[in-house]
C-alpha cells in the first residue's frame, strides 16, 4: 500500500477528529442511551410520535418506517458479514425484479403515507384521493424491504472500493440466500409489531446502529476515492483509518442536522402535526 505524506498525517489526525466529532455529538444529544439514539435518529428521521412505535409513554428513535429500513439494514450487514465475506459482485439478475418491487412498495406507501399526512395537517389536496389509509404496519415492512435493498446493493459497492482482489462472486447468487435474507427480517418484523418492550428495547438501539453503519460505510468509500486508496486492502484490520475517517464525517453530519433542526423545532421530539 502506497503511503503518501497526507495518508501518514491522516494516522494521527483522523483519531483526534473522530475523538472531537465524537465528543461533541455526546455533548450536544439528550442524556442517557436512548436519549443518544433519539440525537441519531433527529438527524434522519422526523419522528412524528403517531407513527412510531412505543415503549410505554416513549417513541422510538426513529418512526416505524425507519426503525424498519435501519433495523433491516443493520441486520442485513451482519448477514453479509457472515455469508458474503469479501464477495463484490452485484446480486444476480434474477433478484432485481424482487428488489425494485420492495423499492417501488417503499416509495408508493411512502408517498401515500405523506399524502395523507399533507391532508391531516393542511386540509389541503382534498381532492386526490388516498389509496389507503397508512398504518405503522405498512411503513414497517415497507421500510425493511428498503432496508434491505439498500445494504444489498451497498455492500458490493463497498467491496469492490476496498478489496485488492475482491471475490467478484455476487453477494447475492443464490434462491436460498435471498430467502433466508428476507425470513429473518420478516421474523423481526412480525416480533416488533407485538410491540414488547423486550423487542423494542432492542430496535432502539439496533435501528440507530444502522443509520451509524451505513452512512459510515459510504462516507469511507469517500475517503478512500478522495485519499487514492480504493483497492489497496487486503484485512479488515487495515481499515481502521478509512472506517474511522467515515465515522467522524458521519458524526459531523448528524451534527449538523441536529443542531440545524433543533434551532429551527426547538425540540427534539418529531416533527409537529
Amino acid at each position: 500500500m502506497q503511503n503518501t505524506w497526507l495518508q501518514k498525517i491522516s494516522r494521527w489526525l483522523v483519531p483526534l477528529a473522530a475523538l472531537a466529532a465524537f465528543a461533541g455529538w455526546m455533548y450536544i444529544a439528550p442524556p442517557g442511551v436512548l436519549g443518544k439514539a433519539d440525537a441519531v435518529g433527529y438527524a434522519v428521521c422526523h419522528r412524528i410520535d403517531e407513527r412510531s412505535f412505543q415503549i410505554g409513554d416513549r417513541q422510538l428513535p426513529l418512526c416505524a418506517r425507519c426503525s424498519g429500513t435501519f433495523s433491516a439494514a443493520a441486520f442485513g450487514l451482519l448477514f453479509f458479514a457472515v455469508t458474503s465475506g469479501q464477495k463484490s459482485g452485484m446480486p444476480d439478475k434474477k433478484f432485481y425484479l424482487p428488489f425494485a418491487l420492495f423499492f417501488l412498495a417503499f416509495a408508493i406507501d411512502g408517498s401515500n403515507s405523506y399524502l395523507y399526512l399533507i391532508k391531516q395537517t393542511t386540509g389541503g389536496l382534498a381532492q386526490i384521493p388516498n389509496l389507503y389509509v397508512p398504518n405503522n404496519t405498512l411503513r414497517l415492512f415497507t421500510g425493511s424491504g428498503m432496508g434491505l435493498t439498500m445494504v444489498t446493493f451497498l455492500v458490493p459497492a463497498f467491496n469492490q472500493t476496498v478489496w485488492q482482489n475482491p471475490n467478484p462472486a455476487p453477494t447475492i447468487g443464490t434462491w436460498k440466500q435471498f430467502l433466508s435474507l428476507i425470513s429473518i427480517m420478516f421474523v423481526i418484523d412480525l416480533l416488533i409489531l407485538t410491540e414488547s418492550p423486550i423487542v423494542l428495547y432492542p430496535i432502539a438501539l439496533i435501528s440507530p446502529l444502522g443509520v451509524l453503519a451505513q452512512l459510515t460505510m459510504i462516507f469511507s468509500i469517500v475517503w478512500m476515492m478522495v485519499m487514492r486508496q480504493e483497492n489497496t486492502f487486503e484485512k479488515f484490520r487495515q481499515l481502521w483509518i478509512p472506517l474511522l475517517a467515515g465515522f467522524t464525517l458521519t458524526m459531523l453530519m448528524i451534527i449538523g442536522i441536529d443542531l440545524f433542526r433543533l434551532q429551527l423545532t426547538g425540540t427534539w421530539s418529531g416533527f409537529p402535526l
